[in-house]
């Protein structure tokens, strides 16, 4: 029997427009499954889903590099892990000097900050409906007190995208994780921000083991996820090689693919 669900939002949980449907809401709530969010946006980019599901449960962000709880006004922060200040600010500073067509911004806990609007930032704002806070990212990094969760790389050409992901790559630097989100996102956190990480974190505050659990994924991000649970579901619009990792092959995400997997198979107690 199927105790607690993980889910990514992006490519899973989400349609095309960033949006959870109103099948997915009304088979989750149903279902009476706890449910957490496991995804690379900061909370304050998944407070509109957790709202909308009423989630009280640990929910987990930043790739797990932020395990929080939703309060009234505010997140209680149960663990945290962030990219060291000045590994971030060279990271950032590099891609300004080689890859200048590239959009940069970065995450602390609350804000997005970029230093421009762009393509990119305009493309991740219609997804998430936030706006960033437009800062001199000299000022930012100058201040130790800060913290950053994320830096978010986005272009749209292919052949830059592999560029820049070698570039990053052969600098080895210690202390940071370098995954590709979808075809025009590169996304550096911490290396302790792991969705794994985050489910462990789940199974020991809630009593559970692996055959008590389920994920939904389509991405190389939730690779560690659907490999931690018992009871791996990934998406039919997922590549390949990912999809090699799911027990089953549900729907779309623009199909109600979550919705889908809960009734067919945990609903039914993930036979």
């Amino acid at each position: 029997m199927i105790k607690h669900i993980f889910s990514d939002m992006d490519g899973t949980l989400l349609n095309s427009q960033g949006v959870i449907s109103k099948t997915n809401t009304d088979i989750i709530k149903a279902s009476k499954i706890p449910l957490t969010l496991v995804s690379a946006r900061a909370p304050m980019e998944m407070a509109a889903v957790i709202d909308c599901l009423q989630l009280s449960t640990p929910q987990i962000g930043f790739n797990g590099g932020l395990i929080f709880q939703r309060q009234a006004t505010s997140w209680h922060v149960l663990q945290e892990s962030t990219i060291e200040l000045a590994t971030a600010a060279h990271i950032y500073q590099l891609v300004q000097q080689k890859f200048p067509n590239v959009s940069r911004s970065f995450y602390d806990r609350d804000r997005w900050y970029a230093p421009r609007i762009d393509a990119g930032i305009q493309y991740e704002h219609q997804l998430t409906d936030q706006i960033p806070t437009m800062t001199a990212s000299t000022e930012f990094f100058a201040d130790a007190t800060h913290q950053v969760f994320k830096l978010m790389l986005i272009t749209f050409d292919p052949e830059e995208m592999t560029a820049l992901q070698s570039c990053l790559t052969d600098l080895n630097l210690a202390g940071i994780s370098i995954q590709q989100a979808g075809a025009a996102y590169l996304e550096i956190t911490s290396d302790q921000a792991k969705k794994s990480r985050g489910i462990d974190y789940i199974l020991a505050h809630d009593h559970l083991v692996k055959a008590d659990t389920a994920a939904f994924g389509d991405g190389y991000n939730d690779l560690p996820m659907l490999k931690r649970v018992g009871y791996p579901i990934v998406m039919a619009n997922a590549q390949p090689d990912i999809q090699q990792a799911g027990r089953v092959i549900t729907k779309t995400n623009d199909e109600d693919g979550v919705g889908y997997g809960i009734q067919h198979w945990l609903s039914q107690g993930g036979q």
